[in-house]
């Protein structure tokens, strides 16, 4: 399946955060640890990437589960 990006994720979450990697926000999204869904609709999802095995990466996407708008290392995630 393709993904898209919202232009808050291209434009400020990539630039902010230069070490995330697309592939690994859709890795996480297609092989989540945990999921669930927001207040408004969007969903969260968490995983873990090879390359960085000591922190959880949460990816939120649209309602759609399909446009990613924001991922971040999740320091309060635990399983």
């Amino acid at each position: 399946m393709s993904f898209q990006y919202t232009d808050y994720f291209e434009n400020e979450v990539l630039r902010k955060r230069p070490y995330l990697k697309k592939e690994w926000c859709v890795s996480v999204v297609e092989n989540p640890l945990h999921a669930e869904i927001q207040d408004d609709n969007r969903y969260r999802f968490w995983g873990q990437v090879p390359q960085v095995p000591d922190k959880f990466l949460r990816v939120v996407t649209l309602e759609d589960k399909r446009t990613i708008h924001n991922a971040f290392f999740d320091r309060g995630f635990k399983i």
